[in-house]
């Protein structure tokens, strides 16, 4: 109904009549009950859409852990499948197995006995050490020890700096990075030199490093590693450093089998192959290195040392030659590894002048007697 009709009074009564029921419909009507199922089943969500969103976030939580699982295992396996290290492998599957078990323990509210996951290395050099300590570091992520897993690397020289008041600040930028992840300090003895007395800088960076090590004790890890001597001196330097490192791992020397080993995974890492020769030469080499080495024997790097100047001297040996196969770039000789002494050399150069020299008079002789045939002959 037009608002300027009913302004004009030009409407009869039953136009009035349509207004007045227009106007109690407006002001007196109820609005509509609502049966109690539809009570039930009002919700911004359809139950059926609930369930699936249940369903689907315990769908992923299932799968995280699967994945989490399955992941362990492959950095175990990595573990496991390194050269040696034994007694290294147990300890390192005791300690997660451990970790796995207490986390378990916490989900049905048992009590976990606390124990520091801080470990110190001790080992000559090229044992694993740091190989190892990524490992563990990518273990330590996926077991929720560590927030990140990064792997920060140092030593000595990433730590302390040379002034008075400077390495507190060097030290604490180095563990913000490793925050959340693990701190690998190598030769960390060099902190705490003999005779220094606690006047060397390197004591302030072992205070800042433990008060760290106390403040972020469920989200920050430290691997110290070195020389067994001189790691147990320096644990044994401080009071606080033997109480947060109670956890050892000792990495043996190689064996003689385990270094020949080592050198033929790096030829079949870098696709070389030795010869039968060089086969046969191998173990006794390095059962002779074995029984002759120092008391810092530097075990892979030794091996890494000699694979790389064997290389160095294939290349020098094909060096001259106008045309290779692939046989000739891949196939390291005996003499690649065992190079002749200055002596070996001049001594095969000796043979082969005396074989030429025999050679020639061989060839005189046979002309001057086929000469005498032939004048008698004539």
């Amino acid at each position: 109904m037009e608002l300027d009709n009913i302004l004009s009074n030009d409407f009869d009564e039953s136009m009035m009549s349509e207004l007045s029921e227009s106007l109690n419909k407006i002001l007196f009507q109820q609005p509509a009950k609502k049966n109690v199922g539809e009570d039930k089943t009002t919700s911004d969500t359809p139950p059926a859409q609930e369930d699936k969103s249940v369903s689907d976030k315990s769908s992923d939580a299932e799968q995280e852990s699967a994945d989490k699982k399955a992941n362990v295992e492959k950095y175990l396996a990595e573990l496991n499948a390194l050269v040696g290290l034994s007694a290294v492998k147990e300890d390192v599957n005791l300690l997660i197995h451990t970790i796995t078990i207490n986390e378990e323990r916490k989900k049905m509210n048992l009590s976990v006995p606390d124990f520091s996951k801080h470990l110190v290395f001790y080992g000559n050099p090229g044992t694993g050490k740091t190989t190892v300590a990524r490992i563990i570091a990518n273990l330590y992520k996926e077991l929720g020890v560590i927030s990140k897993g990064q792997f920060v690397e140092t030593d000595r020289s990433g730590l302390v700096a040379g002034y008075v008041g400077q390495t507190a600040i060097k030290t604490k930028e180095l563990i913000d990075s490793a925050m959340g992840g693990v701190l690998f300090i190598d030769e960390a003895y060099t902190l705490a030199p003999e005779g220094s007395g606690g006047n060397d800088f390197g004591q302030e960076a072992i205070d800042t490093l433990l008060k760290a090590m106390e403040d972020n004790r469920d989200d920050f890890i430290v691997i110290v590693a070195g020389y067994p001597d001189l790691m147990n001196r320096f644990i044994n330097s401080n009071p606080g450093l033997n109480s947060r490192f109670n956890k050892y791992l000792y990495f043996n020397d190689y064996n003689a089998e385990e270094l020949e080993k080592i050198f033929m995974l790096m030829c079949e890492k870098y696709q070389y192959v030795p010869d039968e020769e060089l086969k046969e030469k191998l173990p006794e080499f390095f059962q002779l290195m074995v029984l002759t080495k120092p008391d810092n024997f530097a075990n892979a790097r030794e091996v890494r040392n000699i694979f790389e100047k064997a290389v160095q001297r294939q290349s020098s040996r094909l060096y001259n030659d106008k045309e290779h196969t692939q046989e000739d770039l891949t196939v390291l000789k005996a003499e690649d590894v065992f190079p002749k002494t200055d002596e070996e050399k001049t001594e095969e150069t000796s043979e082969t002048t005396e074989n030429a020299e025999t050679t020639e008079t061989a060839e005189v002789t046979e002309n001057t007697e086929t000469t005498e045939a032939d004048e008698t002959t004539e």
